[in-house]
């Protein structure tokens, strides 16, 4: 009997901002947080009134208003001020002492606790920019690249996508899945760089598959169309002085048959994971990169392999590839995909994922994409997304990279 997941979603209220909410959410309970204080007032008083007048330790609770300010929100913090405050004071009036000493005292408490609540809006109001911030770049990160897994007709594809910047979104590496009536074309690539420079050059080459995918009956054509795009980025990059790229890419094709349309522009050979056994497809006409064709008076082909029902075929950036350990080996994908050869491809991608970050000791060199592509039955569907598996750790953007 299988497990079905459920979301749990947050109520919303109209006009409200999901980030800011988060970012001025308490970290402790509004109940927790009167027992807490209550508790640890009752032992300083109890301390303080077994040290006498020689050691007095009340005016210590200021330090409280300091502790909610990390942990709280305004209001509870506000809450903590008061209270420390009214302790404090009706501590100070109820003995005898100079004058000023009870004034400075109080002054002081009530200062202490006005920064106290000072930190906690400067707080939230900067963890409020950075949720903000946060929500816009996952916006444009699904506007550049789709959230997987992705179903079509022809195809499922599942991956992840991890960027060098742990902080970021999007790095150098693109993917798309796209139906047209031409069947499922994908594209996996990688953009010469790493990390958000050469985010612009990746742009070009997947608003131009988008595209051309669609309108282009030939994969040869939808090639020329990448490659138009990518030169005219880099014609306009080098009026405005940045950088010059090229886009390494492979572009496959899916009809419904046991056959695959490719075109390798200076991409890595995708792997072939039937029947417990793993082969590196081998791609004969492998052309230069997108954004290179004038250097070559050679012509982008079209070439075919075989990709059986129940295969799984696995593309990737060298990210993969190019990984290493602590003593500068590389990673033997294909050593290791052995090990996973009948997995599914949910448990492939969370072994390969786990495998990598511990082969690598979490460091990474470049950006990192992997799509996992499984054949679906003619007329099986059309385009989707599967939300579920995004729970499961594999999808790259969940609220988070791919």
């Amino acid at each position: 009997m299988g497990l079905r997941r459920t979301a749990v979603r947050r109520r919303v209220l109209p006009g409200s901002d999901p980030g800011e909410e988060a970012a001025g959410a308490a970290r402790i309970g509004s109940w927790a947080l009167a027992l807490w204080l209550v508790l640890l007032t009752a032992v300083v008083v109890l301390l303080d009134a077994l040290t006498g007048t020689d050691l007095p330790l009340i005016p210590l609770l200021v330090v409280l208003p300091a502790l909610a300010s990390v942990f709280c929100t305004v209001r509870q913090t506000i809450g903590v001020a008061v209270w420390v405050t009214l302790v404090v004071v009706g501590s100070r009036i109820a003995q005898t002492g100079a004058f000023w000493d009870v004034f400075f005292l109080i002054g002081f408490t009530v200062l202490a606790c006005a920064l106290g609540v000072f930190a906690c809006a400067a707080r939230i109001r900067h963890a409020t920019e950075v949720a903000r911030l946060r929500s816009a770049a996952v916006a444009l990160q699904r506007q550049i690249l789709r959230p997987l897994p992705v179903v079509t007709r022809q195809l499922r594809a599942q991956g992840f996508y991890e960027p060098i910047e742990e902080d970021r979104f999007v790095g150098g590496d693109i993917y798309e899945v796209v139906q047209s009536r031409h069947g499922t074309r994908v594209i996996i690539g990688d953009v010469q760089g790493k990390g958000l420079p050469a985010i612009g050059a990746g742009f070009a080459a997947l608003g131009a598959f988008r595209e051309a995918a669609v309108r282009e009956p030939d994969l040869t054509a939808v090639a020329a169309a990448l490659e138009d795009a990518v030169v005219r980025h880099n014609a306009f990059s080098a009026e405005t002085g940045e950088t010059e790229r090229f886009v390494t890419a492979l572009l496959l094709g899916f009809d419904g048959s046991d056959r695959v349309v490719a075109v390798n522009c200076g991409h890595l050979p995708p792997r072939l994971l039937y029947e417990g056994a793993t082969s590196k497809v081998a791609l004969r006409l492998t052309s230069v990169p997108l954004g290179m064709a004038d250097l070559t008076p050679e012509t982008r082909d079209t070439e075919t392999f075989g990709f059986p029902i129940d295969a799984t075929l696995l593309v990737f950036t060298d990210g993969v590839t190019e990984a290493r350990d602590a003593t500068g080996a590389f990673y033997p994908l294909d050593e290791r995909l052995g090990r996973w050869a009948r997995d599914e491809p949910r448990d492939l991608l969370r072994e390969l994922r786990t495998d990598l970050d511990e082969f690598s000791g979490g460091v990474r060199r470049d950006d990192i994409a992997v799509l996992v592509l499984r054949r679906r039955p003619e007329g099986g569907g059309v385009l989707s997304t599967a939300p579920d598996d995004a729970a499961d750790g594999v999808t790259p953007p969940p609220d988070g990279p791919v």
